[in-house]
């Protein structure tokens, strides 16, 4: 394995010092961001560890200690609530209530009762985000499978991710139509989404002094959600929470389906294949579900006539019109059709998202009537959604686009100061800096450029392989 650690770093290309200057930067803020058994995100705006954060953290972390990214990931999964639920954050007892909000005293997540069963001596949220786990999981069991299976790694989160997809596929298929809902804009990760814009007008906004936003100290209210929106999201938490937590058979005034959640799940579910085979226990059950998610995904998803996916909302009972990048995301999916793949890609690089033309994809359409390149998930470019674009381009044959891609984000991420998200069309720096998922993102893209290929060799299947390993399935063009 290549040794990353600060002190003991790859050679670096002999005249070139931009890689390794990048690579000591991005170890740098995932060092710095450690707290002791996870990463927070950012010290100051995101004080806790959030869930996909740490998924995409431990993507990182596994090139500079194995251990480190496994710890990761099992300290988040010690969290996870009864009913299977994942929690979206994992309260520090350390951190004052008044440094976040929603702090662990709103959530009163110990005092959630069965059948949720939030875990004793450990506060959370009772929201979820997108399952990006079990990916993160089989990729650091690849980065060092002796150590991995030493330790028995896998054998100890199996059951534990088994039983997040069963809570997803279960209790949260509230449209019956067999992919995972979400009951909050939170619980997709692009929590300020314009797709969120009409799902929200039905919600009644939390009094203003009911609540105090924690995130305006650190951030710039003109980057950050507005007043009107934030309440509605307090809202929401707050009815979720006052209904015990309960999904199915509960009236939930926000429930949407999101293709780059059920993406994202299937792309897991495919993991969790390769998991349960390397564990002893059967995969077939996994490459079923993957299967059935794939088609209810472009059964329920798909729009031929917006050439990409768009989400569901199923209070409404439509698909909603706005185009995100979450539409986009799906080409992380094995197995899509002919047809749908030529058009996302015709999409990504067509007027709305111009792949290719700038640095990075944007969170949302250029041509959409609520695109601003600086505000919270309504046109900012992100790291991780490029990276899970990279990783669909390359799996689909389109090296050149992934390459193209994957060199403007490394030089995004280290001209940006490691930001949270960056201007679309300039990449200069919005949000936070020193985020934790950008320098370990931009961490396994250097590796992954250094080794001249994915970010991880392929394991059998062709198409599987490309799911979870970024390996490529098709030609280039």
């Amino acid at each position: 394995m290549t040794s990353l650690l600060v002190g003991t770093p790859a050679d670096p290309t002999p005249g070139d010092d931009a890689p390794e200057a990048l690579r000591r930067g991005a170890a740098g803020v995932l060092l710095s961001n450690w707290t002791g058994a996870s990463t927070v995100p950012s010290r100051g705006l995101y004080p806790h560890q959030w869930s996909w954060d740490s998924a995409f953290i431990a993507i990182g972390l596994r090139h500079l200690s194995v251990r480190r990214a496994q710890r990761e990931l099992e300290t988040l999964l010690h969290a996870q609530w009864a009913d299977g639920r994942v929690p979206h954050i994992v309260f520090n007892p350390a951190v004052p209530h008044d440094a976040y909000f929603p702090s662990p005293d709103f959530w009163r997540s110990s005092s959630a009762g069965a059948p949720a069963g939030a875990p004793g001596g450990t506060e959370t949220s009772g929201i979820v985000q997108p399952p990006v786990h079990a990916l993160a999981a089989w990729l650091v069991h690849l980065a060092d499978p002796e150590d991995s299976r030493r330790r028995g790694f896998l054998p100890r989160v199996y059951g534990r991710l088994a039983a997040w997809h069963d809570y997803l596929t279960g209790p949260r298929d509230l449209g019956g139509g067999g992919l995972a809902a979400m009951v909050h804009p939170w619980e997709p990760g692009m929590d300020n989404s314009p797709c969120w814009d009409g799902p929200l007008r039905r919600v009644e906004p939390a009094a203003s002094g009911s609540y105090r936003r924690a995130d305006l100290d650190h951030g710039q209210p003109s980057e950050r959600p507005t007043d009107l929106d934030y309440g509605r999201y307090v809202r929401l938490a707050t009815d979720y929470r006052d209904s015990g937590y309960a999904d199915a058979g509960t009236a939930h005034a926000f429930a949407v389906e999101d293709p780059c959640v059920n993406a994202l799940l299937i792309v897991s579910e495919h993991a969790l294949a390769r998991i349960a085979a390397e564990t002893g226990a059967d995969p077939a059950p996994h490459r079923e579900r993957a299967a059935r998610l794939t088609g209810a995904l472009v059964a329920r998803l798909w729009s031929p006539e917006a050439g990409m996916f768009l989400c569901r909302d199923l209070v409404g009972e439509e698909l909603v019109p706005e185009r995100s990048v979450a539409g986009l995301i799906p080409l992380i999916v094995p197995g899509l059709p002919g047809e749908v793949v030529d058009a996302l890609l015709a999409t990504a690089t067509g007027a709305s998202f111009r792949l290719g033309e700038v640095p990075m994809v944007p969170s949302y359409d250029f041509s959409g009537a609520d695109f601003d390149p600086s505000r919270y998930w309504r046109g900012p470019a992100w790291f991780n959604t490029n990276w899970l674009l990279e990783r669909g381009l390359r799996q689909y044959g389109r090296t050149v686009a992934a390459d193209r891609l994957r060199s403007a984000m490394l030089a995004a991420a280290g001209a940006s100061g490691f930001a949270e998200y960056v201007d679309p069309f300039t990449a200069e720096a919005r949000g936070t800096r020193d985020f934790g998922w950008t320098a370990a993102l931009a961490l396994d893209l250097l590796v992954a450029a250094h080794e001249g290929g994915a970010s991880a060799p392929a394991t059998g299947d062709a198409a599987a392989d490309g799911a979870v390993t970024g390996e490529p399935v098709g030609a280039d063009a």
